[in-house]
């Protein structure tokens, strides 16, 4: 019998790209573990290159919020985007995510048990809401970015209100330099960051799972193509600094030219303002990523494209 559903199929192929018949196999060659699959797949050269599909798993908005150099991005889900379309829930996670800017770290926990502007706290606003709205809804995470000098600068992408959208972006520039520099830069850099997905601001920032990950499977690649060890571990190393470099913010090459690299973007800016310009740090969220829909999603989905 089977270890994986049709549902779990339908996120593998939408993880990979692969083909359905690829699918199942890596699936059932993997007791149906999805991760594993899709490594699986990345190493016969089945998947598509980007590890995680565009489309996210969870409804909801994500704020963003910026006073003085701090700025906070909150993500709250919802169940339905017909919710995230509602003013009530705009609104809580607009005064959420700027009474976030208060807070000393960035424990969900400990933003719930602050003062909501309305009065209560952010926990009670959210009890209210699932009563009144009648659909479950949660923080899900935030994270604050900040800088001694200079300007944190926002960016929403698909914004579905001001500062509330699917993608949210902070970027902290660390500079003596005016705003009439730091803000047309950051806001280049942030539309980078919400179309380039980095996962770290350079490579020594890399998740090490994640590299180990990568590792194991240009080492089965290598070992694929036959080659004397030597020039295995060459291939190795060369796809492990390849990763490094495109998953890194600072290597990435520039999206509007495809040729520079980030680093040398911000340090031609600080040159031609006549100052030092730090990229210091930067926020990404987008809204639902990590969360798989439960197979009853999906057949809710099902059931509502056939509906027409």
């Amino acid at each position: 019998m089977a270890d994986f559903t049709i549902a779990d199929v339908k996120t593998l192929r939408e993880k990979t790209g692969a083909g359905m018949m690829d699918a199942k196999k890596a699936l059932t060659e993997t007791g149906g573990d999805i991760e594993a699959a899709v490594d699986a797949l990345r190493a016969k050269g089945l998947a598509a290159a980007q590890k995680k599909s565009s489309r996210t798993a969870a409804e909801g908005l994500v704020g963003v919020a910026v006073e003085g150099t701090k700025g906070v991005a909150v993500e709250v889900n919802s169940e339905t985007d017909f919710v995230a379309k509602n003013e009530q829930f705009q609104d809580f996670v607009r005064k959420t995510t700027q009474t976030a800017l208060a807070a000393d770290n960035d424990d969900v926990e400990a933003l719930k048990g602050m003062d909501f502007p309305n009065g209560g706290t952010v926990s009670d606003k959210l009890t209210d809401n699932v009563a009144t709205i009648g659909e479950n809804q949660q923080i899900r995470r935030m994270k604050s970015v900040a800088v001694s000098k200079g300007s944190v600068i926002p960016y929403v992408h698909n914004a579905a209100a001001p500062n509330l959208g699917k993608i949210g972006v902070l970027v902290a520039l660390e500079s003596d330099a005016g705003a009439d520099v730091l803000e047309p830069l950051g806001k280049q850099l942030a539309m980078h960051i919400a179309a380039a997905f980095p996962q770290a601001l350079d490579a020594d920032g890399l998740d090490a799972d994640v590299i180990a990950r990568e590792r194991a499977i240009a080492q089965e690649k290598a070992a694929e193509s036959g080659k004397p060890e030597n020039v295995q571990e060459k291939m190795v190393d060369g796809a492990i600094k390849k990763f490094a470099k495109e998953n890194a913010l600072l290597s990435q090459l520039f999206v509007i030219d495809n040729k520079t690299p980030i680093a040398d973007v911000v340090a031609k800016a600080g040159k031609d303002a006549g100052t030092t310009i730090v990229l210091k740090d930067y926020v990404r969220f987008q809204l639902g990523e990590g969360i798989e829909k439960k197979e009853e999603d999906f057949a809710a989905e099902v059931a509502a494209t056939l509906k027409g």
